[in-house]
């Protein structure tokens, strides 16, 4: 930056961009990105989960209080995360759009730090199933095999013989009475599986230690110190628990007595909410023993408390292991961790069991960062911050420029200054959870002749009582979009028509974090000011018209 201008800048109070570094200087970068994990972490006041080394990581650097992701589900999360722009920008809302299909030449995160000297490679999920763009955003494809370290064979993720046969005879069923385009989603085994096996058995532990001899190999190549170095590594980390299936090795299970697992005590929809808003947890329902309507009994929904925590201490351990190799390798204090999870999810809160709504339990996640030089370590922020933020964060953290085309807002000063101003809002989506299937598509046809046709029905059935004549099958099955603007008190939840964001709401809800938490009522017909001015505020972040 020419000296005139910089002294203009600082005269004015406007920060210079940070210092370009050469790529030998530049710290490198542990991606660690956690599926379907809500913020159920000790670190997060949660009395019950066990993961001390997360909660270790928070402790030495920063934890976000409210952090929320953009759409509240795989594929469309990680998709905004990974190109710092918003679901509507890119097109993205549903789990089986593929962000390249749309958005050829867009950069993303890992591409953009290749460009400027790293070496970036993935192990786990990182980007939502087969659309991992290996082509552009990764230097090289990720080992799948490791010298002394056999790769676990688990058919349908399972480990126990009992399971894998389920697994296989429901494959069978499936295929045989919906074929192989109706019975997608609906081959499952059991929920939850337990074995007796070490980490690695599983893919979560065994893609851990595939991505620590990743590091080792890199570093053998790359000396940390000294001319020879060549490259900083930007290294991504994704773990699939605890998602659906929730799977774990026995050993984390011990860790918890299921007498001291509380139930969720809101079990009802939000009072005077949308009909829409809430779906029939789809997703649990598919797997094997799990009822395929009504509610799901209290002894099952310990057990699936259970398995659910399982897996997050399982996950914890491996984060622990792959911390405890940066320190090993002496790159720790040369290296910048982010932990964040892709949405939240409903234990049981509001009825649902599952991502995939409009509310508080699913859209808010766990961010926790750690950095070399951040100032404010140990401490907390409750500044709003989203996903889509992390990607200017990490251009500004390596000293790299921003692509023109990012959304968010690097949230960078917050390491050093927790408690400053900061953005106003946050923004999420999901098109209407209640006449969409698992993974945010519209329904299929084949869908209603599933066993799911009758919970369908039931669903469409509240929703066409609530809307009356203002019901439309087609807009509501295809188009709906629920927005939701989070500030500091209010949740604002505005249902629109998707492919004219602009548009009258449909429905609208408004729930005031100050009195009530758990958005257990709508208030917004008691507040229409607020309303209005929340409303305003959401469509001057809403594109003019679906791309």
């Amino acid at each position: 930056m020419p000296r005139t201008l910089a002294f203009l800048l600082a005269i004015l109070g406007v920060g210079a961009p940070p210092p370009a570094a050469s790529a030998p200087d530049r710290p490198h970068i542990l991606f660690i990105a956690i599926d379907d994990l809500r913020p159920e972490l000790g670190c997060y006041g949660s009395p019950v989960a066990k993961s001390p080394h997360l909660d270790k990581l928070a402790a030495e650097g920063m934890r976000f209080d409210r952090a929320y992701c953009q759409v509240a589900i795989c594929s469309p999360s990680r998709a905004s995360l990974m190109t710092g722009a918003r679901p509507d920008t890119i097109g993205i809302v549903e789990n089986r759009e593929y962000f390249r299909d749309k958005n050829p030449d867009i950069v993303t995160l890992p591409q953009h730090f290749i460009a400027h000297g790293y070496e970036a490679v993935y192990h786990g999920k990182i980007y939502h199933g087969k659309m991992t763009d290996e082509e552009k955003s990764w230097s090289r494809k990720p080992a799948r095999r490791m010298v002394g370290v056999k790769r676990p064979v688990t058919p349908g993720g399972y480990a126990l013989p009992e399971n894998k046969k389920l697994w296989q005879e429901n494959r069978e069923k499936m295929l045989a009475k919906y074929g192989p385009e109706g019975s997608g989603g609906l081959v499952h085994g059991p929920a939850y599986e337990g074995a007796d096996v070490p980490d690695h058995a599983y893919g979560d532990g065994f893609n851990t230690r595939l991505a620590i001899a990743t590091l080792k190999d890199h570093l053998a190549r790359n000396p940390a110190r000294g001319p020879g170095q060549a490259k900083p590594l930007f290294l991504a980390l994704g773990f699939v628990r605890p998602h659906l299936n929730f799977i774990a090795p026995k050993r984390y299970w011990d860790l918890y007595d299921r007498k001291d697992l509380k139930l969720a005590t809101q079990r009802e929809a939000p009072k005077d909410g949308a009909a829409m808003g809430l779906h029939a947890s789809f997703e649990l329902r598919t797997r094997h023993g799990i009822p395929k309507k009504g509610p799901i009994g209290d002894d099952l929904a310990r057990t699936l408390l259970h398995a659910y925590y399982a897996c997050v201490s399982y996950v914890d351990a491996q984060v622990g292991l792959m911390i405890s190799a940066l320190e090993e390798a002496g790159v720790r204090d040369n290296t910048i961790i982010v932990v964040w999870g892709d949405h939240g999810w409903h234990l049981g809160e509001m009825g649902v069991w599952g991502k995939a709504t409009n509310y508080e339990i699913a859209t808010r996640v766990p961010l926790i960062v750690w950095t070399p030089g951040m100032k404010a370590r140990g401490k907390a922020t409750r500044a709003l911050v989203e996903l889509l933020d992390i990607y200017p964060t990490l251009c500004d953290l390596a000293g790299l420029p921003h692509p023109p085309h990012l959304a968010g807002k690097s949230f960078a000063p917050l390491l050093d200054d927790p408690g400053r101003e900061w953005k106003q809002a946050a923004v999420s989506q999901f098109p209407n959870p209640a006449l969409r299937e698992w993974a945010a598509n519209p329904l299929s046809d084949g869908m209603r002749q599933t066993f799911f046709g009758p919970l369908i029905k039931e669903v469409e059935g509240r929703i066409q009582r609530q809307m009356g004549d203002r019901w439309d099958r087609d807009l509501f099955e295809n188009h709906l979009m629920g927005y939701t603007l989070r500030t500091g008190r209010y949740r604002l939840v505005s249902w629109r028509d998707y492919r004219d964001p602009q548009a009258e709401p449909v429905f609208v809800e408004l729930y005031d974090h100050r009195d009530d938490p758990r958005e257990t009522v709508n208030v917004a017909a008691r507040h229409p000011g607020v309303v209005r001015e929340l409303t305003s505020r959401l469509e001057n972040i809403l594109p003019a018209r679906r791309p």
